[in-house]
């Protein structure tokens, strides 16, 4: 069973998956939120699969922290993330008829904001890709118990992977404390899951890891947009030619 494996056992696992995208699925392309997550698959991939892509998205509202590590990760690899940004007349007409944090007015208004945001960038960076990797994991929340690790994303028009579907938290902060890789700051303050400084803050110890994003919102329906149409079921590959303390708490951060 995954959950008796060794740490060692799923980085294997997940080196596979890694290997077999970057011979069968490019161009592909990793988004990079800078979570914890995404920082074992930054590692992973910066020092073992130059010819996988990663890009990160820039709302415009990220806390500092996540530029600081954004800046360590230039600097400990080597490499300068491309970064795309919202549309710029799209924010301004937002906030000119919605306000600075209509986020907060309605679930609606927020998934507005996401949208603009985040799911328009997205669909930018993915264009012309055969194939893109997430930092999802199944028991990150709710809306994401459904995930599988390959799928075909039908919303954008190619392969998406999730190497580390089945790692635990434990998993995620013991590899980054093993390869000494660097991670945000706010984890340290008890942030478990980190996106917009607006729509993020620190949990108490007992609170669902996600319990910090949108916290206004029923966790059964909170998600940004980025992963729409989740699946249930069996893997679905397709084939290479189809296109407490804030320490306590810091172990239980999760990606975007």
């Amino acid at each position: 069973m995954v959950e008796d494996m060794s740490l060692d056992q799923k980085i294997a696992e997940v080196r596979t998956l890694l290997e077999r995208v970057q011979k069968d699925y490019l161009p592909a392309t990793f988004a990079n939120s800078f979570g914890a997550e995404d920082m074992v698959l930054t590692d992973l991939i910066a020092r073992h699969y130059p010819d996988i892509e990663m890009f990160t998205l820039d709302t415009g509202r990220l806390p500092q922290e996540t530029y600081d590590l954004m800046q360590q990760v230039t600097e400990r690899y080597g490499i300068r993330i491309p970064v795309y940004f919202p549309d710029a007349a799209a924010v301004e007409a937002y906030v000119a008829q919605n306000g600075p944090n209509a986020f907060y007015d309605s679930v609606d208004l927020r998934k507005k904001c996401c949208h603009i945001r985040k799911v328009e960038p997205l669909k930018r960076a993915l264009r012309d890709k055969r194939a893109w990797i997430t930092g999802l994991r199944r028991d990150q929340a709710p809306t994401r118990k459904g995930l599988v690790e390959s799928e075909f994303d039908a919303e954008n028009g190619l392969q998406k992977f999730s190497p580390l579907l089945d790692w635990s938290q434990a998993d995620v902060w013991a590899y980054l404390k093993q390869f000494d890789v660097p991670y945000n700051a706010l984890h340290d303050k008890g942030y478990t899951s980190i996106g917009c400084a607006p729509c993020t803050r620190a949990i108490t110890p007992g609170e669902d890891v996600r319990a910090g994003r949108w916290w206004w919102e029923d966790p059964e329906i909170k998600e940004c947009g980025l992963h729409p149409g989740k699946k249930r079921g069996a893997h679905n590959i397709a084939s290479a030619t189809t296109a407490g303390s804030g320490a306590a708490v810091k172990d239980l951060a999760v990606s975007d």
